[in-house]
C-alpha cells in the first residue's frame, strides 16, 4: 500500500565535522522571532533563513519572503554549503535523550514516500489543519522545488521487523550528527545497501501511515503534486520521473515503546470582559470540579472521564471532570462518531470553548484568542490568557482508531516529543 524509495538528497557541507548543530533549527511551527534572531547569530547559514524566510509574505510583493528564500536556496547550493550526497539513500535518523529519569532513543527511516489523497487510506491524517498555513508551505515549496523538512509518519511494526536493519544501519559512524535546545542528540546514517532497502520497502508495501506531525506539509505535498501534474499535461510533457509524485518522510514504529506522545495545553481568551464567576458556574454544569493545588496533575492522569485542569487569572485551580450522567455521544452534536466525541480535547473545544467563548475551528478570528503550549508551568502561568486548560496527552489507541474511521482531531491534539530537526537532510525535486 505504501511504496517507499531512496533519493538523491541535499545536505549541508560536512568533510570537516560530522556536527551541524549550529545550521539545524526546531520545526517552522515552533520558532518564535527571537528564537530565530537567535539562530541566524549564531550561523547566517542556518536553516531557518529559507525555512522560515524574511521578507513580505505576500508573494505577489517584490523582495517577497519566498522570493528570497529561493535566492538562498540556489546560492547556498552553488557556494557549496549545501551539497549532494554521494549517492541515492535511505537514511536512518537516531534521536536519544533523557525523559523521566530514563533514556530514551527513537528511530526513524527518511525516505521518500508515494502520495496518496486521504481518500486512498494508505496515509492517514488525525488532525485539521489551517489552509493558511498550507498556502505557506506551498508558496515555498514552489519558490525552492525541494522538501525542506520531513512529514513525521507513523507505521504498525510490533514485531519490531526494521529493528535489524535500523541496528544493522547504525553500527558505523553517523554521516551526520546535530543537538537541539533541549539536549536531544539527532544522529543521521546513510542507507544504500540494496537489499536493505528492498527489504524495508518490501516491509512497507502492506502498511498503512499515519500522520503523526507534518499535515500542513503533506496537504501541501498533494497540492503541489496536482498542479505540476496539471502543468505537465497543459505542455504535453510526459515525464519519465515525477520527483513530485513523492515527499519527504520520517517514518518512525508506532508500536516502539520509546515512542512519547506529549499533551498540548489550550489558553483562551474571552471575547469581552472575562466574568470569572460566570465562567466557573457555566462549567459546573456539564462538569465536576474539584480544587486542585497549583502544578498538581496526579489527578488529572488518574481520571477515568474526559478531564483536563482549569487554572483562571484570578488564580483558582480545578480539576475539571465531565459528569457521569453527561454523555458526550449525546452532548456533542454531528455525525462524529463515540470514539471522537470521547477525546478529552473534542469535549473541551465543543463543550466549552465553543459553547462559553464561541471558539470555532470554522471562525478564523476566533482561533485568535486560542494558543497552544507544550509546557504545562507555561500553561499555569497564562501568559496573558484568561483560562488555561491543562490536558493529558492523546493516547496512541486513540489517534489509531480516530485515523482508521476517516476522522481528525481538533488542531494540535498531539505533540510528539522530540521534534524532528529541519536542516539534517534535504530532498530537492529539480
Amino acid at each position: 500500500m505504501a511504496q517507499i524509495q531512496p533519493f538523491t538528497a541535499v545536505v549541508y557541507r560536512h568533510e570537516e565535522s560530522p556536527d551541524i548543530t549550529p545550521l539545524v533549527a526546531p520545526p517552522y511551527d515552533v520558532i518564535t522571532p527571537k528564537m530565530r534572531e537567535r539562530l541566524l547569530e549564531n550561523e547566517p547559514h542556518n536553516v531557518v533563513a529559507i525555512d522560515l524566510p524574511e521578507g513580505d509574505p505576500d508573494p505577489a510583493a517584490p523582495a517577497n519572503r519566498y522570493a528570497n528564500a529561493e535566492q538562498l536556496w540556489h546560492a547556498w547550493r552553488k557556494q557549496g554549503v549545501l551539497v549532494y550526497d554521494n549517492a541515492q539513500a535511505m537514511y536512518v535518523l537516531e534521536q536519544t535523550w533523557e525523559h523521566e529519569g530514563r533514556h530514551v532513543r527513537r528511530r526513524a527511516l527518511l525516505a521518500a514516500v508515494e502520495l496518496h489523497d486521504f481518500s486512498d487510506g494508505v496515509i492517514l491524517p488525525h488532525e485539521k489543519t489551517l489552509p493558511k498555513t498550507v498556502m505557506d508551505r506551498l508558496y515555498l515549496t514552489r519558490a525552492c522545488t525541494a522538501n525542506l523538512s520531513p512529514v513525521f509518519g507513523l507505521f504498525t511494526d510490533p514485531a519490531g521487523e526494521t529493528d535489524g536493519i535500523f541496528d544493522e544501519a547504525t553500527l558505523g559512524n553517523p554521516m551526520l550528527v546535530a543537538r537541539d535546545a533541549d539536549g536531544v542528540e539527532s544522529r543521521m546514517w546513510a542507507l544504500r545497501e540494496p537489499e536493505a532497502i528492498e527489504s524495508l520497502a518490501s516491509m512497507m508495501a502492506d502498511k498503512q501511515i499515519f500522520i503523526a506531525d507534518g499535515h500542513h506539509r503533506y496537504e501541501m505535498a498533494l497540492a503541489y503534486r496536482d498542479e505540476r501534474r496539471a502543468a505537465d499535461a497543459e505542455a504535453g510533457t510526459a515525464a519519465a520521473s515525477r520527483p513530485y509524485d513523492y515527499v519527504l518522510m520520517a517514518l518512525v514504529n508506532m508500536d516502539d515503546p520509546d515512542l512519547v506522545v506529549m499533551p498540548t495545553h489550550r489558553l483562551v481568551r474571552a471575547p469581552g470582559t472575562f466574568d470569572t464567576d460566570a465562567f466557573w458556574a457555566a462549567l459546573s454544569e456539564r462538569f465536576d470540579l474539584v480544587e486542585q493545588h497549583l502544578g498538581t496533575l496526579a489527578a488529572l492522569a488518574a481520571a477515568s472521564r474526559p478531564c483536563f485542569v482549569v487554572k483562571t487569572a484570578d488564580g483558582t485551580v480545578r480539576l475539571a471532570s465531565l459528569k457521569r450522567e453527561v454523555d458526550p455521544a449525546v452532548a456533542i452534536p454531528g455525525e462524529a462518531s463515540a470514539a471522537w466525541k470521547n477525546l478529552d480535547v473534542s469535549v473541551l473545544h465543543e463543550l466549552v470553548l465553543r459553547p462559553l467563548f464561541q471558539i470555532s475551528p470554522d471562525d478564523a478570528a476566533s482561533l485568535e484568542r486560542l494558543s497552544f503550549t507544550n509546557d504545562a508551568h507555561q500553561a499555569f502561568g497564562l501568559m496573558g490568557a484568561d483560562v488555561a486548560f491543562i490536558m493529558n496527552p492523546t493516547r496512541m489507541d486513540q489517534l489509531r482508531s480516530i485515523a482508521l474511521s476517516g476522522q481528525t482531531m481538533p488542531q494540535k491534539s498531539t505533540y510528539f516529543y522530540p521534534k524532528l530537526l529541519t536542516g539534517m537532510v534535504f530532498r530537492p525535486m529539480d
